[in-house]
């Protein structure tokens, strides 16, 4: 069932869709800085769904301990590292991961946040069992997890009203990423991905509709035309 955003019956708010290029951390940061200041200020929500280039990224309760190499060896390899203003510890986004970034106005929805965190696992619930694979919560532990091993990571904030930063959705990146960290700070179980899962990946673009949908039904959206896109976001949308 959709969450309920208010009583009665559930109310339908509008969603914009903004799909990026492989993209660099730092410039889809911005993005959000941007795109949440016009939401505060009565703009229509945005789910935007991507992929980064290599990033290690340290939440606010991170431990640098978890950082289980040194940081020369992973800029030699290609991958940035980055102090990050969401929740959590450490994590990596890299190729072959879907990141969705959704910038709500949770005020307009009467949407506590911890609401907002349980609605993204089961949004990525939902979308996995699109592909049949079986995926859940583990108690004390965010993120959703197929057996022992997380498949999907969250980290959030929630800045006057309007959330930031979001979910991370394995599907088929080199998981050998995971190696160099102890993948938010959960030192006892691994990752897994659709891919590993399934023996094979049903590719980034299916995988990405499964999650509009999932969204949808579960935040009581719906996707409205794409409106004309501002220089920035046609910049980042072909890469940098």
């Amino acid at each position: 069932m959709p969450l309920r955003v208010s009583e009665g019956n559930p109310v339908t708010h509008p969603l914009r869709l903004q799909h990026f290029a492989q993209i660099d951390y730092h410039s889809a940061w911005q993005w959000q800085r941007e795109t949440a200041d016009a939401v505060r200020n009565g703009a229509a929500d945005v789910l935007a769904l991507l992929q980064h280039a290599p990033v290690y990224t340290f939440g606010r309760r991170a431990r640098y301990d978890h950082l289980l190499v040194e940081p020369e060896t992973l800029t030699q390899r290609g991958a940035e590292l980055v102090e990050s203003d969401r929740g959590g510890d450490v994590t990596f986004h890299g190729p072959g991961q879907i990141v969705g970034y959704p910038i709500l106005n949770l005020k307009r929805r009467a949407l506590a946040p911890v609401d907002y965190v349980r609605g993204l696992e089961e949004t990525l619930i939902r979308a996995l069992d699109h592909f049949d694979v079986t995926a859940g919560r583990i108690s004390g532990r965010p993120g959703v997890w197929v057996g022992g091993a997380k498949i999907g990571a969250l980290g959030v904030r929630v800045q006057a009203g309007v959330s930031l930063h979001g979910f991370a959705l394995n599907v088929e990146p080199d998981l050998s990423w995971f190696s160099a960290i102890v993948p938010c700070g959960i030192s006892d179980a691994g990752v897994t991905s659709i891919e590993r899962v399934l023996g094979r990946s049903p590719g980034i673009a299916a995988v990405e509709d499964a999650l509009v949908e999932a969204f949808c039904a579960v935040f009581d959206a719906e996707v409205i035309p794409p409106s004309r896109p501002s220089v920035r976001e046609s910049i980042l949308s072909h890469g940098r």
